[in-house]
């Protein structure tokens, strides 16, 4: 029988018990998308225990990031494996679509996004006493949407490596320069114009402005509305490209 391009309820649900089941059965793994971020944050903490203002004015951009990155590579290798292994081959002759997988596998990640936000962001405002001006729940919201995105990326690249080691090579390739751009190091306004310009199209950037206008602002913002949308408009965008160009194995 061959695949349906119907996305289903059922079938998208009983993917993601299965990603969830292989997680729970990969302690690496989850410590990896669970812990490292937590880690990352105690870490630079008290990297500027000198100067608590310059972790509050960069904290909160890096918990968007550092959820973004780990996301992305745990996400591509896991796909990767799947299609190496002949598991997706096996899976694409049932009655699965390529929209139910992608789909099953972004609600089996974007749980465990889910969990990993709450631990870094709790971390980041209760225990290492992140000056945030408006609310740690927007925080929240904001690194869950990027680990999505991070998901979706992850997701996508994958269908164009043909190994492991080739999907942690995009790192460099897709994570990298919206790392460098996305305004953490240097306002973005302040860039040379052609990079600046870059800038505005990289879903990073808006991550991270997304994370700061909460650090500033009480209240929600128009900005803040801008950003969060285009974050999970990407998410969406990318994840339905993932499904276009996802592949039965590796050539």
């Amino acid at each position: 029988m061959t695949a349906t391009g119907t996305l289903s309820p059922s079938r998208t649900a009983a993917t993601a018990a299965r990603v969830l089941r292989q997680l729970r059965h990969d302690p690496r793994t989850i410590a990896l998308m669970l812990l490292v971020p937590c880690v990352m944050l105690f870490l630079l903490r008290y990297v500027f225990d000198g100067s608590a203002r310059t972790f509050d004015t960069i904290g909160a951009s890096l918990l968007g990031i550092f959820p973004l990155i780990t996301m992305f590579l745990v996400t591509s290798i896991a796909t990767l494996r799947e299609r190496t292994s002949g598991t997706l081959e096996r899976l694409l002759a049932m009655p699965l679509g390529k929209a139910d997988l992608i789909a099953g596998y972004a609600l089996a990640f974007g749980a465990v996004a889910v969990v990993q936000s709450v631990l870094a962001t709790g971390l980041a405002v209760w225990v290492l006493d992140l000056d945030v001006t408006g609310s740690p729940w927007l925080l929240l919201l904001v690194a869950l949407l990027d680990a999505l995105l991070g998901t979706a990326l992850g997701l996508f690249v994958s269908a164009f490596a043909a190994s492991e080691f080739q999907a942690v090579q995009f790192m460099p390739a897709v994570i990298f320069p919206q790392l460098l751009l996305c305004g953490l190091f240097t306002p973005r306004d302040a860039m040379h114009p052609v990079l600046e310009a870059v800038s505005d199209v990289l879903p990073m950037s808006y991550a991270v402005d997304g994370m700061n206008e909460v650090l500033h602002h009480a209240d929600l913002t128009t900005a803040f509305l801008r950003d969060l949308t285009i974050v999970a408009a990407v998410a969406l965008l990318v994840l339905t490209l993932g499904a276009a160009t996802l592949k039965r194995r590796t050539a």
